[in-house]
């Protein structure tokens, strides 16, 4: 082929491909504002909060006890006796409060990511219900920067609202 063929070839595919284009609606949607703002979701972690309050107050009072223990050690008129007995009661008091944490933050995580389980498979559904009625060809969740005319997460706010 010439390049004259060529040239006109090209210009005739990018024209092809701009007319397509033309059709093509995006949209995007902020998934982590989504967990931050929607209603649903305030109200699984306000759920999670009150389920696992009264363990993380347990972890408050071992590091309180724990403050209490070390401020004693530090004393230096403190005999012995006492200071060997203070240092394996705070010695106990780490042991258990990195047991409780640790087994507070798997049981946290576990419950967490059940309950968003819910929530995305809801959200997912609204955001293609959003595609469907909005005749959107392609909904993005995670990007590095989208425009803000495609933003679509106020209306999945809404719907999740509803």
């Amino acid at each position: 082929m010439k390049p004259n063929k060529w040239f006109g070839l090209a210009a005739g595919m990018l024209l092809a491909w701009q007319c397509q284009a033309d059709d093509f609606k995006l949209g995007y949607v902020n998934i982590e504002r989504v967990y931050r703002e929607a209603t649903p979701a305030l109200a699984i972690m306000k759920r999670l909060d009150q389920e696992f309050g009264p363990r993380r107050e347990e972890l408050k009072g071992l590091q309180a006890k724990g403050k209490k223990l070390e401020a004693q050690l530090v004393k230096p008129d403190l005999p012995d006796s006492e200071r060997k007995s203070d240092q394996r009661e705070l010695d106990a008091v780490i042991r258990d409060y990195n047991a409780k944490s640790a087994s507070l933050s798997e049981d946290f995580n576990q419950r967490r990511a059940e309950e968003f389980a819910a929530f995305l498979q809801r959200a997912n559904q609204a955001v293609r219900d959003i595609a469907e009625k909005g005749h959107y060809d392609l909904i993005l969740q995670d990007s590095v920067y989208v425009s803000p005319k495609y933003d679509l997460t106020d209306t999945l706010l809404k719907a999740l609202d509803q």
